[in-house]
């Protein structure tokens, strides 16, 4: 499979109205989280600056932070893993590996931990792959990923990715928005989501 995810967007951060401010605190925002937009909206300096590169040889992250601005940002950077639990980490490899296209990141300690796992490869961020109990139920899970916790992940092109997941038989089904995006799950009834992306 091709590179799996994109470069996060770098958009300039926006002042927001009074009007605009309480559309979102009544949809989104928590009463806490919105005390303090309402007490950073009227901040003008840039938000920290920073700039990602992962290493694929150490998976380490170099970060070079340009300038912060507000004492309570601690640098939020990017989603670096995505933890999934399996019952049979070969099966799991299989499907990862065989499958979807993914690599191992043999940097990683898989033997350090006290079960055993294995790193994944998507794009410059991972699936960290546990073969430990799954507390969630196998069956009763909602026939479209989309609709049960899911993991996200960005793809170029998801006509191609419908044809290898019919020719290994696998489900699936499409996104209900009409949007490029396919739902399906692993072997652990873990499901994922493949959007399609310029």
């Amino acid at each position: 499979m091709a590179s799996l995810l994109c470069p996060p967007l770098n958009l300039p951060p926006k002042k927001v109205n009074d009007g605009n401010a309480g559309a979102l605190a009544m949809k989104t925002l928590s009463k806490g989280d919105y005390m303090l937009f309402r007490k950073n909206r009227g901040l003008t300096e840039q938000f920290a600056a920073i700039k990602v590169k992962a290493s694929l040889e150490a998976d380490v992250l170099d970060k070079t932070v340009e300038a912060v601005d507000d004492k309570d940002d601690y640098g939020v950077v990017s989603l670096h893993h995505v933890g999934i639990l399996c019952e049979n980490l070969e099966r799991s490899l299989h499907f990862y590996q065989n499958i979807l296209g993914l690599t191992i990141n043999e940097a990683r300690p898989h033997d350090k931990l006290p079960y055993r796992g294995a790193w994944l490869w998507v794009g410059s961020e991972m699936i960290h792959l546990m073969e430990l109990p799954n507390p969630d139920p196998f069956t009763g899970r909602p026939e479209h990923g989309g609709r049960d916790r899911h993991t996200c992940i960005a793809i170029r092109d998801v006509s191609k990715l419908k044809d290898i997941l019919d020719k290994a038989g696998i489900p699936y089904t499409l996104s209900r928005s009409g949007r490029p995006a396919i739902f399906t799950r692993d072997p652990d009834t873990n499901a994922l989501e493949f959007t399609e992306v310029d």
